[in-house]
């Protein structure tokens, strides 16, 4: 996935789509998996919950 990818124009203003690991902090994006997002550079991951 190329890093402009990660991003969206909304008129004047830049839009992140994915989330931003909390540890590394901003400009290290969170991998979106079906069960987690997890971060590539530290490992810090978030598992989602199951409804």
């Amino acid at each position: 996935m190329a890093k402009k990818d990660n991003y969206e124009m909304d008129g004047d203003k830049l839009i992140r789509k994915n989330p931003v690991c909390p540890k590394c902090g901003p400009g290290v994006f969170m991998g979106v998996h079906e069960d987690r997002t997890s971060c590539g550079r530290c490992g810090y991951t978030e598992f989602k919950k199951k409804a």
